[in-house]
C-alpha cells in the first residue's frame, strides 16, 4: 500500500512535467520539419533584419536597465538621503507598466500635436512646436519603453545583494587604500554579480519575447516574426521553426554567461563573520542628486505613463464611457484566478511528488520543463497549438475520435493552459524554496506519528508555506495581468481584457482610446505590487 502511494505523488509529478515539457519539446522538434515557401522568402528577406533588430534591442535595453537598476539600488542600499524610505518601493512600481503601454505613453506625449506640444501651446501660445520637440519611436522608442519597464528585475535582485553584503568588504578596500569609486567597480559591483546577472537575464527574456512594444513602433523582431509567419502565412512550421531559432539564441547567452565567469566564486567567506554594512548620511548637493536621480527614475518609469493614461482618460471620457468595466474586470480577475490556483496547486503536487520520490529522472524532468519561463508567450501560444492539432490529427485521427480542438484552441481552458506552461516556472521555483527550509526530519516525525504522506502534505507542509504561497500568488497575478501575446492568440473569440482592449485600440492607432484601459491595468497591477513590496518584501 506505501509502495502505491508513492507511486501516486511520483506519476502525478511526471505528468504535470510532461504537460509542461511537451509544447516545449514541440518547438525543438520543429527544426526537423519543412516549411511552406514563405521561408524560403523570408530567408532571403527579413530573416536577418530579425537577427539583427534583437540583437540591437536586446543591447539597448540591457545596457540602460544595468544603469538605472544597479545605479538606483546602490543609492538607496549604502547611503541615507531625504526620501529614500519611500524610494525603497516606489521604484518597484514600473513593474505595473507593461512596455506596450509604456510605448502608448511615449508616443502620445512626443508626436505632433501631442500632450508636449497642448502643453508648450497652453504655456506659450502658438507656435510651431513639432520642430522642436525630440521624437521617440522606431528602435530608440522600443528601447526606451522596455527599459523603464523591465529595470525593476535589476533593480529588486541588486538590492537584496547589496543589503545583505557585509561591511568586512568595504573595510577591506579601505585598508587597501580604495577610493569610494574604486571600492565600488572592485569590490561592491563584483560581489552582486550573480543577482546583476540574474536581473540582466530576466530583462533578456522579456526583451526578446517582446511583442507588444515592438509590433507598435514597427521594428521587426523574431517575435513580431513568429506571429506574422502564424497569422499572416498561416505557417506554424515556419514559426515554430524561427522559435527554435530564438530559444538557441537565448541559450547562447547564458552558456556565454556561465563560461565568462569561470570559476569565480561570489560568496562570502564566513570567517570573521557577517557585518551589517554602515549606511551613509548625504548632505548638501549629494543629497540632492542621490534624491534627484531617483525621482527621475520614479518619474519617468511610473508618474510618466500613469498621468498621460490619465490625461487621455479624463479629455476623452466618450472613451471611458464605452468601455464595459465591469466585463473587463471580470474577465481579468478570472483569468487571474483560475490560473494562479491551477498552478500554485499543481506546483504543490510536482515539488512534493519529487520530495517523496527522490527520483533523479523526475527531478531532470521538473528541470527541463520549468524553462518554459525562457520561451517567450507568443512561441508557447503557436506551441502549444501545433501539438494540439498534431495530437488531433496523428492520434486522434487514427481512432476516428472526435476533434479536441474546440476544447484547446480558442477557450479559457487553453488560455489558462498556456500561462501555466509559461508560469509554472515562477511558481514551481517559489514553492521550491520553501520546502528547501523544510527538513526531511520534519516528515519522518509525521510518518512515526502515524500521518500518511496526504496529511503530512496538507496538515503541515501547505500550512508552513502558506506565506511563499500568498507571495507566488500575487506575482502570478502580476505577471497574468500584463501578458499580452498569449491572451490575444489563445483567448476565446469576442473576450477581451485590460491587456488586450488597450493593444487592439492601439493597433487601430487609437491612443485616446487605449489609455482607460491601459490605466486600469497599471492601477490593478499596482495594488498587486504594493502588498508585494510593503509587507512581504521587508528589509
Amino acid at each position: 500500500m506505501e509502495f502505491r502511494k508513492i507511486n501516486i505523488w511520483y506519476v502525478s509529478s511526471l505528468l504535470i512535467s510532461l504537460v509542461v515539457a511537451a509544447p516545449i519539446l514541440t518547438v525543438f522538434s520543429s527544426f526537423f520539419e519543412t516549411t511552406g515557401n514563405y521561408s524560403l522568402i523570408l530567408k532571403n528577406t527579413f530573416l536577418y533584419d530579425y537577427i539583427y533588430n534583437s540583437l540591437i534591442l536586446l543591447i539597448g535595453v540591457l545596457f540602460l536597465t544595468f544603469i538605472i537598476g544597479v545605479g538606483c539600488a546602490y543609492l538607496v542600499s549604502f547611503y541615507n538621503f531625504p526620501g529614500v524610505n519611500f524610494f525603497k518601493w516606489s521604484l518597484i512600481l514600473s513593474f505595473a507598466v507593461p512596455a506596450y503601454i509604456y510605448a502608448y505613453s511615449l508616443t502620445a506625449f512626443f508626436e505632433n500635436y501631442g500632450t508636449a506640444f497642448s502643453i508648450l501651446k497652453n504655456l506659450f501660445g502658438e507656435g510651431n512646436y513639432n520642430s522642436h520637440i525630440p521624437k521617440f519611436d522606431g528602435m530608440i522608442g522600443a528601447i526606451i519603453s522596455i527599459s523603464f519597464s523591465l529595470f525593476g528585475y535589476v533593480y529588486v535582485l541588486t538590492r537584496t545583494s547589496f543589503h545583505y553584503q557585509s561591511q568586512n568588504l568595504i573595510e577591506l578596500g579601505k585598508n587597501l587604500g580604495f577610493s569610494k569609486e574604486k571600492s565600488f567597480f572592485k569590490i561592491i559591483l563584483p560581489s552582486a554579480r550573480p543577482a546583476i546577472v540574474a536581473g540582466l537575464s530576466l530583462v533578456a527574456m522579456e526583451t526578446l519575447s517582446d511583442f507588444g512594444s515592438v509590433s507598435f513602433f514597427g521594428i521587426s523582431t523574431f517575435t513580431t516574426g513568429i506571429y506574422n509567419a502564424w497569422i499572416s502565412f498561416d505557417d506554424l512550421t515556419l514559426a515554430n521553426r524561427l522559435s527554435f531559432y530564438l530559444l538557441i539564441f537565448i541559450l547562447g547567452l547564458f552558456i556565454l554567461e556561465n563560461f565568462s565567469r569561470k570559476k569565480a566564486q561570489y560568496h562570502t567567506s564566513s570567517k570573521g563573520g557577517f557585518k551589517s554594512k554602515t549606511v551613509i548620511n548625504l548632505g548638501g548637493y549629494k543629497s540632492f542628486l542621490a534624491f534627484s536621480f531617483c525621482m527621475l527614475v520614479f518619474s519617468v518609469s511610473f508618474l510618466f505613463p500613469v498621468l498621460q493614461m490619465l490625461y487621455w482618460t479624463i479629455i476623452f471620457p466618450k472613451h471611458l464611457a464605452d468601455l464595459d468595466l465591469i466585463k473587463l474586470f471580470s474577465n481579468t480577475i478570472i483569468l487571474v484566478i483560475l490560473s494562479s490556483c491551477l498552478l500554485i496547486a499543481l506546483a504543490f503536487i510536482s515539488n512534493y511528488g519529487n520530495r517523496v520520490s527522490k527520483s533523479k529522472f523526475l527531478e531532470a524532468l521538473t528541470t527541463f520543463s520549468i524553462s518554459g519561463y525562457a520561451i517567450p508567450g507568443i512561441i508557447l501560444a503557436v506551441a502549444f497549438i501545433t501539438f494540439i492539432s498534431w495530437f488531433d490529427g496523428f492520434i486522434l485521427g487514427q481512432f476516428e475520435l472526435s476533434s479536441i480542438k474546440p476544447i484547446f484552441i480558442g477557450s479559457i481552458l487553453g488560455l489558462v493552459l498556456v500561462y501555466f506552461i509559461r508560469f509554472y516556472s515562477l511558481a514551481s521555483n517559489g514553492i521550491k524554496s520553501g520546502y528547501l527550509k523544510i527538513n526531511y526530519s520534519i516528515d519522518e516525525g509525521a510518518y512515526l506519528l502515524g500521518y500518511s504522506k496526504f496529511k503530512t502534505f496538507k496538515n503541515i507542509h501547505v500550512p508552513y508555506l502558506k506565506n511563499s504561497i500568498l507571495l507566488i500568488g500575487i506575482l502570478l497575478a502580476i505577471e497574468i495581468i500584463k501578458e499580452l501575446p498569449i491572451t490575444l492568440i489563445m483567448r476565446p473569440f469576442n473576450f477581451e481584457t485590460f491587456a488586450t482592449k488597450a493593444y487592439i485600440y492601439a493597433s487601430q492607432d487609437l491612443l485616446e482610446a487605449a489609455a482607460a484601459p491601459s490605466l486600469f491595468l497599471i492601477i490593478i497591477a499596482s495594488f498587486f505590487i504594493l502588498i508585494t513590496s510593503k509587507y512581504i518584501l521587508k528589509d
